[in-house]
């Protein structure tokens, strides 16, 4: 069963609809990466498959059912969301912070468990955070505190976790080191990663399926190799480019027009693996 889909999903801030009559399926089990220019809809698609933005009109469903139909716990029990660059109250320590992800778990009835000690430090663990656990969030590197974030959602013990921008304001070391992590998750526990990257390589190299948003829906959704192109480019993003391919990983690799250094006498180089 596919797990995450919208049916005749319109979404609007006021009376301007931002995604029109948008039909779209998430493929279980798969890395999902939104695409598109500043403004197009991409986190506001990310947010209301997480049920934090009603829709106008249409439905999100999981599956097979109306998320808007079922009690909010339920819905954090089968699927988490990381906003973009979240803030942890001042002093909260990583520990702390991971155990949120098992409030959808706790009512008056059912206090702290055995379960939920061992969600936590499985968290912890496939985070490599363990040995930071008592460290105050504020205190962590951009990439260490990313991945805090990412052990609260593993927590929660969901098969599907949405991201916005995971990897925002962070170098290219921490960038690779999230995006990293997201594959594992994915290949080793079968996780439903869907997120929103800017960086299009990046969201070539890890996502199985890529979505380009644009004018209000879907210009084209499928795997990268298949669907990205410089017509998609110079579409969804205004910009002229060359597609070719990345001589590490075979994935389509954006090479935009533009200003810039040109070296004199270079040649084509092959790089092996």
């Amino acid at each position: 069963m596919q797990a995450l889909q919208t049916n005749a999903l319109t979404l609007s801030y006021g009376d301007r609809n931002i995604i029109e009559n948008l039909d779209m399926v998430v493929p279980a089990g798969k890395i999902t990466v939104f695409i598109g220019s500043n403004g197009c809809g991409k986190s506001t698609l990310l947010r209301s498959l997480a049920r934090l933005l009603k829709p106008k009109t249409g439905a999100v469903l999981l599956d097979g059912q109306a998320i808007s139909k079922w009690p909010t716990k339920e819905v954090a029990k089968r699927m988490a969301i990381l906003p973009q660059s979240p803030i942890a109250p001042e002093g909260l320590t990583v520990l702390q912070l991971v155990k949120q992800g098992r409030y959808p778990y706790q009512n008056w009835l059912q206090q702290w468990s055995e379960e939920d000690e061992k969600m936590v430090m499985g968290a912890l663990a496939s985070t490599r955070l363990t040995e930071l656990a008592d460290r105050p969030v504020d205190s962590l590197s951009g990439g260490q505190r990313q991945r805090a974030w990412i052990a609260m959602t593993l927590a929660q013990g969901t098969n599907t976790i949405l991201l916005d921008e995971p990897t925002t304001y962070l170098d290219m070391t921490h960038q690779i080191e999230i995006l990293d992590l997201l594959f594992e998750l994915n290949e080793q526990e079968g996780r439903t990663i869907v997120m929103v990257l800017h960086d299009l390589n990046l969201a070539c190299r890890y996502a199985h399926h890529i979505v380009a948003v644009h004018d209000q829906g879907i210009y084209a959704q499928g795997k990268p190799e298949e669907i990205i192109t410089e017509d998609l480019v110079r579409t969804v993003f205004q910009m002229d480019c060359q597609i070719t391919t990345d001589p590490l990983f075979g994935t389509p690799m954006c090479i935009p027009f533009g200003k810039g250094r040109k070296v004199v006498g270079m040649k084509k180089q092959m790089v092996s693996v």
